[in-house]
C-alpha cells in the first residue's frame, strides 16, 4: 500500500502533484467511519471482480453525503 495526498496550497488543480505521504489522520465520526470502511470494503470486492481494468473511484461518487469532503480516493497499486 502507498498512500498519496495533495496540499491545498491554492495551485489551479491542474498543477497540483502528488506527494507520497507516511501518515494520514482521519477525523471523523464514529458513523462516517462506518460508511467509509463499507466503501473500503465494496471498493476491494470490486477491485477483485475488475482485475487490472480497475482504476480509481471516489468515495464522494459513491456516497453523497461526503460530496463537500476533502477527495477520497480509492486506486489500484501499480504492478512492480
Amino acid at each position: 500500500m502507498k498512500l498519496y495526498g495533495y496540499a491545498d496550497e491554492g495551485f489551479p488543480t491542474e498543477e497540483i502533484v502528488p506527494t507520497v505521504l507516511t501518515e494520514i489522520t482521519l477525523c471523523a465520526k464514529p458513523e462516517e467511519l462506518r460508511e467509509v470502511a463499507g466503501f473500503l470494503v465494496s471498493c476491494a470486492e470490486e477491485m477483485e471482480r475488475m482485475g487490472t481494468t480497475y482504476d480509481h473511484v471516489h468515495l464522494s461518487d459513491r456516497l453523497k453525503q461526503f460530496r463537500s469532503s476533502p477527495q477520497f480516493v480509492v486506486a489500484a497499486l501499480p504492478e512492480e
